[in-house]
């Protein structure tokens, strides 16, 4: 018997050129919406179909009604509020709502979690309207989530005083800021229900529904959707598919602005690299009211949650869905990709104070106002969208999810890689990616500012002679550096004579380090991290337009404050330096690039506490190092010798780059390693990984 005579549920039998084997399951993610911003109980209706032929997206457990999760994001309806609520509301867009998941397990455990909420409330000025239970029917429900499944209730918030002097942005900001604000309260305080307790979303413009449940089952669980009085001209769906996290109801998409099919692969070091940024943050408009805005991602979260969080930061401190999404997930900007001096000014620019967000990723976003749909540089998920003589645009993963008849469709088409359309029901226009980057380069004089800013390592004064290698010790320094006959035969002669990567296996049936009875490189204790899902390898020849080694070394600012000296950076086009570069930046001492050394030996006699000892010793220097104004400091582990051994490079790095994270300094310099040891792609590419810039 073969796979294809399985009896497989939901799929038929194989006929024809169809096959069911060959059926493989990714997120499900689409939206519908009014471009005209026309609202109607329709578009929640129809995009609950949408979701529902998404169904084959979406994991589903032992239990057949066990699903990893579904949900839907739509504007506000205010009329269905306004009737059901036993209390006044104010006019639409002065109050925000938002739906809470509550512990079941006692009145206790919700009672101070939403007392929590409503102390954060008060803190920022806005008044506490009142609470309201959410009707909901379990009986859809499978035994897995029936099992986690939290209270679900609703809050209302005003906009408090002043409310003729608070900006729709302002208002949704100060959200934003009590929302923050209660979960850190909860998490911080270790209350018994922080378990179960997720807000949904808390906005002015939009409302989520979602939970641990199959794609059918949304509208029969949340019995507002159902309700003629529900209408919203947006309608962003998505069926889950777990493959990074186990499913939770709070997991379930979309988030507070985004849906999406793929996974973030470079999420460790996104995390890690927002997380040094904190402490620069400051906000004209809320001052010292930044600290409940920390942090900006959530640890435990998926690589969409991550995501979600940092687009959120970044929009409702003052940038725009497109623009933000746009300095996340950077379209190929490289010289080969033949873009406007504009736009690559634009590109250039974001990529000196932000990292791509890699993926595959097939990202939608939407603020309640507008709905952004993108491919990162990549393209490696489906994206197609129609548009209707209704004004009405479907998008999805696929084709299929709704039907329409076809005199009614007016335009088709595709997102490319690294490209963006855009919807604003507010102004009712429909952009494609030309006219919306066009817009967004022309903001500000980016390629000016990179061209007055930006340097190299040309431009940096003339070294003095760097040390010369010493030949007569070569034997000692691959002794105390931990060389085999084997790494010299089979990892550096290649690369010494024929100028070629080494090849080997792709198999790697060695023994874990940790068993290991002899000394192994520190290196060999870490492996390569993949995503759940099979990704194609990347190929960096033939994809060398979305494919980038440039690396900026100096200090970076406030990512709020968008401003020239951003870019005031140095820029080197790959992470591996030569000696005399290396000279060039250690003795730098230029405005915004001052070099100095910091010594990674340690006394050998001294033992392994030799070694802690001088760690300690290293995180003062590099301290002091910052606050005196350096912004590139070398860590070097030149001087082996018998009495002074080499502290391993990654530890050296990785240690003092998060002692600086702790010590809110890690973003004010970059650090250079110089090191006999690393040998190996893998050695190279864990250095950067840990915090080295080159």
């Amino acid at each position: 018997m073969t796979l294809s005579d399985v009896p497989r549920h939901g799929l038929p039998s194989a006929q024809g050129m169809y096959d069911p084997a060959n059926e493989h399951d990714a997120c499900g993610v689409g939206f519908l919406a009014n471009i005209a911003g026309v609202k109607s109980h329709g578009i929640i209706k129809r995009g609950i179909s949408v979701l529902c032929n998404l169904h084959h997206r979406g994991a589903v457990g032992a239990d057949p009604l066990d699903g990893d999760g579904a949900g839907i994001m739509i504007q506000i309806p205010d009329a269905l509020y306004r009737a059901v609520v036993p209390f006044t509301l104010p006019a639409a867009g002065a109050y925000g709502t938002g739906l809470v998941f509550l512990s079941k397990g006692s009145d206790k455990e919700s009672s101070a979690c939403i007392g929590e909420v409503e102390k954060a409330i008060k803190h920022h000025g806005l008044t506490l309207l009142g609470w309201r239970d959410v009707p909901t029917a379990n009986h859809t429900l499978g035994k897995v989530a029936k099992g986690s499944e939290p209270l679900v209730k609703q809050v209302f918030v005003g906009l408090g005083l002043g409310v003729d002097k608070v900006t729709p942005a302002q208002f949704e900001l100060k959200l934003l800021l009590a929302r923050k604000r209660a979960e850190n309260a909860i998490r911080q305080g270790q209350l018994n229900g922080r378990a179960l307790f997720y807000i949904n979303s808390l906005s002015a413009s939009s409302i989520i529904y979602k939970g641990m449940f199959l794609a059918h089952t949304l509208n029969e669980y949340f019995l507002d959707l159902n309700d003629e009085r529900a209408v919203s001209a947006i309608a962003l769906v998505h069926q889950r598919y777990s493959t990074n996290t186990f499913p939770t109801w709070d997991l379930a998409h979309p988030f507070r602005f985004v849906a999406h099919n793929g996974e973030i692969n470079t999420l460790r070091g996104n995390v890690n690299r927002m997380k040094a940024r904190e402490a620069l943050f400051a906000h004209k408009d809320i001052g010292a009211a930044i600290a409940d805005l920390k942090p900006v991602i959530i640890e435990g979260g998926s690589d969409t949650a991550c995501f979600d969080n940092a687009l959120e930061f970044l929009v409702r401190t003052g940038r725009s869905l497109p623009h933000a999404l746009s300095m996340m997930m950077p379209a190929a900007w490289s010289t080969k990709a033949g873009l406007s001096r504009p736009l690559k000014g634009f590109f250039e620019y974001h990529a000196t104070m932000m990292e791509p967000w890699d993926g595959p990723a097939n990202m939608v976003a939407c603020d309640g106002v507008q709905i952004v749909a993108a491919l990162d540089r990549n393209g490696l998920r489906p994206a197609r969208y129609q548009i209707t003589s209704d004004n009405e645009i479907l998008y999805a993963s696929e084709m299929g999810t709704l039907e329409f008849p076809q005199e009614k469709v007016v335009g088709k088409g595709r997102l490319s890689p690294g490209k963006m359309i855009l919807i604003d029901t507010a102004r009712g226009v429909f952009l494609e990616d030309d006219a919306i980057k066009a817009e967004l380069a022309k903001a500000q004089d980016y390629a000016g500012w990179i061209e007055q800013n930006k340097i190299t390592l040309d431009q940096l004064p003339a070294p003095a002679q760097p040390p010369m290698p010493r030949h007569e010790a070569l034997r000692q320094q691959q002794q105390a550096f931990g060389y085999t006959m084997e790494d010299l035969k089979i990892v550096i002669a290649p690369m010494a004579i024929d100028a070629q990567e080494p090849v080997g296996s792709m198999g790697d049936d060695t023994p874990v380090s940790v068993l290991s009875n002899v000394p192994r490189p520190f290196y060999n204790y870490f492996k390569q991290l993949f995503a759940q899902v099979t990704n194609p390898p990347v190929d960096p020849i033939r994809e060398e337009i979305v494919m980038s080694l440039t690396q900026y070394v100096g200090q970076a600012r406030n990512i709020l404050e968008p401003s020239s000296e951003h870019c005031r950076m140095l820029e080197i086009d790959q992470p591996i330096l030569k000696d005399t570069e290396l000279e060039a930046l250690r003795q730098a001492d230029i405005p915004g690039f001052r070099g100095t050394t910091l010594v990674t030996l340690f006394p050998a006699k001294d033992g392994p506490d030799a070694l802690e000892k001088r760690l300690s010793e290293l995180f003062a220097e590099a301290e002091k190092a910052v606050d005196a104004g350096f912004t590139v400091l070398v860590l070097s582990d030149r001087g082996v010798n018998a009495d002074q051994a080499p502290i391993p490079a990654l530890l050296a790095v990785a240690a003092i780059h998060h002692f600086l994270i702790r010590a809110g300094k890690r973003s004010q310099c970059s650090l250079i390693v110089e090191s006999g040891e690393p040998r190996e792609t893998h050695h190279f590419a864990l250095l950067v990984g840990y915090g080295a810039t080159a």
